[in-house]
């Protein structure tokens, strides 16, 4: 038998593999496909402070392998979540992590604080990709003071561990792992989406409603892979891989760079059964390799 637990800053997960927010829902989306016990935990759609409506359609954009997304984080608010969504899945069987957002650091410490004392609740997911509406719309995770600031901020109010999420759009992605680490971030989760844009040859305008998107989906998975790989060796917290993982093949190369777990997400959107075959997938791997915890493949790459 393979042991598939990892350990992410103290929580013990029955396997490496979970999905990312934003492309599974709450969880309950995906009760008819597959069992959500087997899944090492969930990182459910972001959640902000208030009820934000998101942006206008058209919103998603498929493109060269992989797609576009600029959804803006529809969602109900925190007092929502946690009243109404919250008590029909905290017994799904398996981790929930919240990812929360805001566009003022007050909003973050508001959204955690409210977190904290949820039973069940033992970890959330930073993303500092959002727009920091006092800097001109910045996101916070592109330079190093403002993701300090976030950072610090939310693990003054919030008593477990914090997985900060990073954007991939910066000069050198290790040096705001570093200072995220060093701000008290528990773990990181690497990476978000990759700025980009879709073009309407025959209008002459642009796709998307915004203009510019989230890419996802296979299309990153190489540049993805060597960011989790640079900042696996560069902090010494957990790192979640994230980015165009498909099937098992994806995941176990996301491991031997160095990630503890990994995320599924745009792959949801083809084939909502694929988190489970990829947990069968990283077991079997193992199997015919010889290797009894799955753990022992986190940084395995051979130079």
């Amino acid at each position: 038998m393979v042991n598939l637990e990892v350990n992410i800053a103290g929580i013990i997960l029955k396997n490496p593999v979970t999905t990312a927010s934003g492309t599974f829902g709450f969880g309950e989306e995906f009760a008819d496909f597959i069992d959500i016990s087997k899944l090492g935990a969930i990182f459910v759609k972001g959640i902000t402070l208030h009820n934000r409506e998101g942006n206008d359609y058209p919103r998603m954009a498929e493109t060269a392998s992989g797609m576009l997304n600029a959804v803006g984080l529809q969602n109900k608010g925190i007092d929502y979540f946690i009243n109404t969504i919250y008590p029909s899945i905290k017994n799904l069987g398996t981790e929930i992590i919240p990812n929360i957002n805001g566009s003022v650091v007050e909003e973050y410490i508001e959204v955690a604080e409210k977190l904290n004392d949820v039973d069940g609740i033992n970890a959330l997911e930073l993303n500092i990709s959002c727009p920091n509406v006092k800097e001109g719309g910045m996101a916070f995770g592109v330079n190093c003071p403002a993701a300090i600031a976030v950072t610090s901020a939310v693990r003054e109010v919030f008593h477990k561990p914090i997985i900060v999420k990073l954007s991939p759009n910066v000069t050198d992605i290790t040096e705001i792992a570093k200072v995220v680490e060093g701000a008290g971030a528990d773990a990181v989760s690497l990476v978000n989406t990759f700025l980009g844009m879709a073009i309407d040859a025959n209008t002459k305008k642009p796709i998307l409603s915004t203009v510019t998107g989230g890419l996802s989906g296979p299309a990153i998975k190489p540049i993805a892979l060597r960011m989790v790989w640079q900042v696996y060796n560069a902090v010494k917290i957990p790192v979640v891989g994230i980015g165009g993982i498909m099937n098992a093949t994806d995941a176990i190369e996301f491991m031997l760079a160095g990630a503890t777990a990994i995320q599924v997400g745009t792959a949801n959107f083809i084939d909502p059964q694929v988190s489970v075959k990829i947990i069968e997938g990283i077991e079997d791997y193992c199997q015919k390799n010889g290797i009894s915890n799955a753990s022992d493949l986190v940084g395995g790459l051979i130079l």
